[in-house]
């Protein structure tokens, strides 16, 4: 007879509260050694960071000054800095959160609140769901062909995030849905039974509870695009530029201009890629500097994201 089974040979209830007692106490061992495990696994991986941003802080950090921010690349390690590469990388990333953001958002509103359920929806889902886990490189291609060939933007920064928004756009849709699925149905029949129509209520009171998860995948989704390169690269991204785009702003004649999306770019990826390839040691310590400011560029939108999640957490009313 198995040691955790309920049923006993001589039916006594002694004998039936002692298997009960040895099952409990069987799954607490298990529940403790997974607990164990998964704090093993946790320490490791933030032990390998830590490893990892200390070297990088320390090889980088000596070498972050304003000239550093200010300065453009250049053939000497001491006069080399950063200002076209995050000029660019802000710049492009501004594009990708404004096609990727309302399209991603939008698609995952009208996948949980309007579309049918039918095959053609059950198709699109999975296909949205495989595409996050498509490797970049592959939209790297697509954009190669469409963007800088089909559309003519060459390698401009509009390319670069359009290329960087249908990185991110699976992964905006799916954490958008996934936010939704989190508002209580009761919510929705509340609203349907005061008279509200469909619209008010998915904006009345479906996107306003919902935010908070939307915008912290929306954030996530940035911080990756931040950090790519295959695809950058791959639709022609400079390596060595030493001037800026043209100013959005300030320019004779009009309020606004749109110049600088055609302009040529690199990001900072780009230029780490750059430097690192260099054998000189001091090229070498000027690409961990890079490294430090790419890394603390997404842990702050990372903490944008939290604080975005708790602001709006506090202001919902259940």
């Amino acid at each position: 007879m198995p040691a955790d089974s309920l049923t006993v040979a001589d039916g006594s209830p002694d004998a039936h509260l002692q298997a009960v007692r040895h099952l409990i106490a069987r799954h607490k061992t298990l529940d403790w050694l997974f607990g164990l495990l998964g704090v093993a696994a946790l320490m490791f991986a933030m032990l390998v960071f830590a490893m990892l941003f200390g070297q990088m802080l320390v090889n980088g950090f000596p070498h972050l000054s304003w000239d550093f921010f200010t300065s453009f690349p250049s053939r000497r390690a001491a006069s080399a800095g950063i200002l076209s590469a995050w000029v660019g990388t802000i710049l492009v990333m501004l594009v990708t959160a404004v096609v990727a953001v309302p399209l991603g958002v939008g698609a995952g509103i009208y996948l949980e609140e309007y579309a049918p359920k039918n095959l053609l929806t059950d198709i699109i889902e999975i296909n949205v769901t495989n595409l996050a886990g498509v490797p970049s490189i592959i939209y790297g291609l697509l954009a190669l062909a469409l963007f800088v060939y089909q559309f003519g933007l060459g390698q401009s920064i509009a390319a670069a995030g359009l290329t960087l928004a249908l990185l991110i756009l699976p992964v905006v849709i799916v954490a958008t849905r996934e936010a939704i699925r989190t508002i209580p149905q009761q919510i929705r029949e509340g609203a349907y039974a005061c008279g509200a129509t469909k619209w008010q209520v998915v904006a009345h009171h479906i996107v306003p509870y919902s935010l908070p998860g939307i915008m912290t995948g929306v954030i996530i989704g940035l911080a990756r695009a931040i950090g790519e390169t295959a695809p950058i690269i791959t639709i022609g991204a400079l390596t060595f530029i030493a001037f800026l785009p043209p100013s959005p702003f300030g320019n004779p004649g009009h309020l606004i201009s749109f110049d600088w999306l055609t302009a040529p770019f690199t990001v900072m990826p780009i230029q780490m890629f750059n430097w690192i390839s260099r054998p000189e040691a001091a090229f070498q310590a000027n690409a961990a500097a890079a490294g430090l400011v790419l890394v603390v560029m997404t842990l702050s939108m990372n903490a944008i994201a939290i604080w975005i999640r708790y602001h709006f957490r506090k202001r919902i009313k259940w």
